[in-house]
């Protein structure tokens, strides 16, 4: 159903002495950043909606910010939706935080980009198409971009840690 994506950096050591490292800020800044980033990969499959829910919710809830995660869940179901009805191969989901912004994001293999204005993007009576509404009304902030798999929807929430 899906893979989990991570990097990791390789380091030497020579002879088990202390020896200084001109990057080790760097290094510290790599694990700060890794510990506040998580991402999965899913199957072109509609059960990969409720794996997203879940994963992100319990990440959600591993940062401390449980009072985001109804919000961000609503938000990440539709444009994982999205991502299996218009494009092709699995979704992948990217959740960060950085400068007091919880960022999600969703990449597919798909480069057309969904309409710039969701408002106008459907008619009154249209029984769908109110996913990238829900996204414009409910986030901080959204867009969309090119990547080199296709393309990325993202939305920014504030991240208010839970007491």
């Amino acid at each position: 159903m899906l893979k989990e994506r991570s990097r990791v950096r390789a380091t030497d050591e020579f002879g088990g002495a202390a020896l200084p490292d001109p990057e080790a800020d760097d290094v510290d800044a790599e694990r700060e950043a890794a510990a506040h980033r998580a991402s999965w990969t899913f199957s072109c499959d509609t059960s990969s909606v409720s794996g997203a829910r879940h994963l992100a919710c319990a990440q959600l809830a591993n940062w401390g910010l449980d009072e985001q995660s109804d919000v961000t869940v609503l938000l990440i179901s539709e444009l994982v939706t999205n991502a299996l009805r218009h494009a092709w191969g699995g979704p992948t989901l990217t959740l960060s935080i950085q400068d007091g912004m919880l960022h999600c994001e969703i990449e597919d293999a798909n480069p057309a980009l969904p309409p710039a204005s969701p408002a106008h993007s459907r008619g009154e009576d249209e029984e769908t198409g109110r996913g990238l509404q829900l996204v414009d009304l409910l986030s901080g902030s959204w867009g969309s971009g090119r990547s080199p798999a296709g393309k990325i929807v993202w939305f920014e929430l504030p991240a208010r840690p839970t007491s």
